[in-house]
């Protein structure tokens, strides 16, 4: 790696930035750190700050005029491919509107946001002018800071690096045990997201059935605001979220029928509200299966 950086350093920073934050699970601070020790004066760190910028805005660019294109559907996709299916679109959105356009700025240090927030912004049709001055700026004070330290401790780095090299066989094994850990945690939140998530759910036909009669129904719309206004709310829904849910319900009789529905990957943010609904003491809440999606799919097929 050190001799790849020495003779390609500067292809190599763009390259692994840029894959990085396309999506790829490719790691970037190490390089980065490298790269500001390998540097061998002020505006050779310079270039590197700059090309690590623009590969940045560029990956950003792309996912911001998808999200602005396709909407959330985008953010779906993405949050689908996550190991842990709780993260959903709404969740997301609610730090981006909390934030503003300071989570721009932070996005890169969160891990998994800094792949949301700009086609979030997109989607929420952000200023394009905004978005990239916002993004670049966040893009130099995260990339900057990596290089930085590499530069002002590059003894320190260069060392470490050489002591790894030395020991490549036990570093080689750290790693693999630290990449093992990491991913039995995430395949440990996995599994106990599924074993919460075998809840009784509603179907869309029952859901139709309920519609269709005089019996008194509940609908709790989960979904993010600016999602709720670019598809619409469903018929009778209350829109709320996690934070607000018991106050929406504060007034709702225990013994009535209550459906959740969200726009997350396995209904993740559903199944969570109905468990609270029912340890609150509200006897019949249930889960819509497929969530909104499956109820456009379904409604579409009554017109």
């Amino acid at each position: 790696m050190t001799q790849l950086l020495r003779d390609n350093g500067f292809a190599l920073v763009f390259l692994n930035v840029l894959l990085q934050q396309l999506g790829l699970p490719l790691p970037v601070v190490p390089t980065l750190l490298l790269a500001g020790s390998l540097a061998a004066t002020a505006p050779d760190l310079g270039l590197l700050l700059a090309l690590s910028v623009l590969a940045s805005l560029s990956a950003d660019w792309l996912w911001y005029r998808a999200g602005r294109r396709f909407g959330y559907r985008v953010l779906s996709t993405l949050c689908k491919l996550s190991i842990n299916p709780a993260s959903c679109v709404t969740a997301t959105e609610a730090r981006f509107a909390r934030w503003g356009m300071a989570s721009l700025l932070l996005a890169k240090f969160i891990p998994g946001f800094s792949a949301v927030a700009p086609p979030i912004a997109g989607a929420l049709r952000m200023k394009q002018s905004s978005f990239l001055l916002t993004s670049a700026l966040g893009g130099a004070l995260w990339a900057g800071l990596a290089l930085g330290v590499g530069w002002v401790l590059r003894k320190q780095v260069l060392a470490v690096i050489a002591g790894l090299e030395s020991h490549a066989l036990l570093a080689t094994l750290v790693v693999l045990a630290a990449a093992a850990l990491w991913l039995a945690w995430k395949l440990g939140q996995r599994y106990r997201f599924i074993q919460r998530g075998r809840i009784p759910h509603a179907t869309t036909d029952e859901l139709l059935a309920l519609l269709k009669t005089r019996q008194p129904l509940k609908l709790i719309d989960l979904r993010s605001p600016g999602l709720a206004a670019e598809t619409g709310l469903m018929p009778g829904a209350t829109l709320t979220d996690s934070d607000h849910l018991l106050e929406a319900v504060a007034d709702w009789p225990l013994h009535e029928p209550i459906i959740t529905v969200c726009a997350c990957p396995q209904d993740a943010g559903a199944i969570e509200a109905a468990r609270r609904l029912q340890q609150a003491g509200y006897l019949a809440v249930k889960p819509l299966r497929g969530g909104h999606e499956a109820w456009v799919a379904a409604s579409a097929g009554l017109k």
